[in-house]
């Protein structure tokens, strides 16, 4: 039996069962009702219902795209979208959060509304050139591919070259213009044949550093500010 399922038993509560699923240090998007970007946080001091939510970086998330920052009451309803690494699973939670100091966030009245498959988490449409290289082999040039589409948890590629399930390789692609390339090392879970010598694969990223990680919330985040934005 599964420690929640234990926990879930002597509560008797659902909504317990789904607070298992969050976590400090759980890196989640910040946003309005309506979809709006917020800011991208790392949920610390986690109690039953309230938390803390540490802004990533200082550097204004809306710099390189056509939006204004959204302007917030002092306390505001929010969207909470967060990343189980564990599991690999989304969870959906509404909040509250009030400012508490500088980039920390007060949040109170956390529920999580629901939790989904890694594929339920928002993924990107892409259409940008990218390379594998073998882990393995040092100095390799590595393999041309597209990265199809990204999410915080994994991406889809397409390549001439044939995997298989279960192999494992270092992705690097430049998700934006002026910042540096990301690095990733990645799992094929699915493979798709698409034609003679063309390939879709369906990829986890793992170990991922922490430091990888805010840099792809990111621009993930940003990204996804552009394709709103048009």
């Amino acid at each position: 039996m599964k420690l929640r399922e234990f926990f879930g038993k002597r509560t008797g509560e659902a909504s317990d069962i789904k607070q298992l699923e969050i976590y400090t240090g759980m890196r989640v998007v910040v946003e309005t009702l309506d979809g709006h970007l917020i800011f991208i946080a790392s949920l610390q001091d986690l109690q039953r219902n309230s938390a803390e939510l540490y802004q990533y970086s200082e550097a204004e998330i809306f710099q390189d795209v056509d939006e204004k920052p959204v302007e917030m009451a002092e306390s505001t309803h929010v969207k909470i979208r967060g990343y189980n690494d564990w599991e690999r699973k989304a969870v959906f939670m509404e909040g509250v959060i009030t400012p508490k100091e500088k980039h920390v966030w007060q949040v109170d009245e956390l529920t999580v509304i629901r939790i989904e498959n890694e594929r339920s988490f928002t993924r990107l449409n892409m259409d940008v050139d990218a390379v594998i290289e073998d882990s393995r082999e040092d100095g390799s040039e590595g393999e041309e591919c597209k990265l199809l589409n990204i999410s915080i948890g994994g991406a889809s590629i397409g390549s001439k070259k044939r995997y298989h399930k279960g192999d494992k390789f270092l992705l690097k692609a430049k998700l934006l213009e002026g910042r540096p390339s990301s690095v990733v090392y990645c799992e094929v879970l699915r493979v798709v044949e698409r034609g003679v010598d063309k390939y879709e694969y369906g990829c986890r990223f793992l170990e991922l550093a922490e430091a990888s990680q805010e840099q792809m919330a990111q621009e993930i985040a940003m990204i996804s500010a552009k394709q709103q934005a048009k």
